[in-house]
């Protein structure tokens, strides 16, 4: 349980860290993410769209394309990500 633990806490250090630099440029858009949670068995890291992301027609493609790819190609354990309201 407790390597189960420190690889949780590294895998979410690791998912803030890359959030940081991606938010930069969410920024810059008007909009924000923010970290819910992420779930080691599934693979899926749970984030929150804010500012002008909500309602944005380009949410989606930002979430998917932007954050989604980024995460994975770092940390081969994510499996997906997904906008929570």
């Amino acid at each position: 349980m407790l390597i189960m633990d420190e690889k949780q806490l590294e895998i979410e250090g690791k998912i803030n860290a890359i959030l940081d630099k991606l938010r930069e440029g969410i920024m810059m858009h008007g909009g924000d993410i923010e970290f819910v949670g992420y779930d080691g068995p599934s693979g899926r890291v749970t984030v929150r769209l804010r500012g002008a992301c909500v309602g944005c027609v380009y949410a989606n493609e930002t979430l998917k394309e932007g954050v989604e790819e980024t995460l994975r190609e770092f940390i081969p354990e994510i499996k997906e990500v997904v906008n929570i309201d």
